[in-house]
């Protein structure tokens, strides 16, 4: 079974970041499928940490995938462009998007988004 784009509107879980039918980077984003109603990776069984970092440097430079693939499978604190923060839990990381797990201050979400939206982020 394919992946099907999030739909646009009110019921779009992943916010303005991503129109119909497109995702990050060029092209459809399929993310990796490994379970029954598990879009990648299975979510972490325990909530983030408690506390909000102190954001690092900003960087001048787009977040570069390399750097941020050494933040997968552990919690990241995550620094949008526009303001928004929030913790992560990165399963996936491709040449522009990243994937995984957005903490919603009650569960854990799947969620994508491009590189190029991050400000900066920390990882434990």
């Amino acid at each position: 079974m394919g992946f099907m784009p999030p739909p646009q509107g009110p019921g779009n879980p992943f916010g303005p970041f991503f129109p119909q039918g497109q995702w990050p980077g060029s092209g459809p984003f399929t993310p990796p499928h490994h379970g029954p109603g598990s879009p990648g990776q299975q979510a972490p069984t325990s909530p983030p940490p408690s506390f909000v970092p102190q954001a690092p440097q900003q960087s001048l430079y787009a977040v570069d995938p390399g750097a941020i693939s050494g933040c997968l499978f552990r919690f990241t604190y995550v620094w949008l462009n526009h303001g928004g923060n929030f913790w992560f839990y990165p399963v996936f990381v491709g040449r522009r998007s990243v994937a995984g797990y957005r903490w919603t201050g009650f569960h854990w979400m799947y969620f994508g988004i491009d590189l190029n939206q991050i400000r900066t982020f920390t990882c434990y």
